[in-house]
């Protein structure tokens, strides 16, 4: 009886061996038939992708360098606009103190001239008496 029960159980291992060497021998061809004709497309699709990676990437480095470009304009300009206005600011220092110098020069002869005028009119009053 135990060998009526083995035959069954020996007969369906070996089916589902066979089951299993058709489904694996059926992959194995449909594998081998996909990289054997599609290798050339996938390396061709891959060459295309590593291209427009490649493109996109110099694109990138050329909006980047560009943006550095703008950078360093903008900061010569800032420089040179700082430049100008500290310049200014000291030529308006200059002129402040030269206008301070110039008013006080014009007080003193401003005071001059009416001691000028005061002696010029001590000089008319004794010429009218004589």
């Amino acid at each position: 009886m135990a060998r009526v029960m083995a035959r069954p159980i020996w007969f369906g291992l070996a089916m589902v061996s066979l089951f299993g060497f058709f489904t694996y021998m059926r992959l194995w061809s449909i594998h081998s038939d996909f990289s054997h004709a599609d290798t050339d497309l996938i390396r061709k699709q891959f060459d295309l992708a590593n291209r427009e990676a490649m493109d996109e990437s110099a694109e990138w480095r050329f909006k980047y360098d560009e943006e550095v470009e703008r950078a360093a304009k903008c900061v010569k300009d800032l420089i040179q606009a700082k430049e100008a206005l500290d310049k200014k600011v000291e030529d308006f220092d200059r002129i402040s103190q030269e206008m301070a110098d110039l008013e006080k020069e014009k007080s003193e002869l401003l005071d001059q001239v009416k001691i000028l005028m005061e002696e010029l009119e001590n000089e008319k009053s004794r010429c009218s008496f004589r």
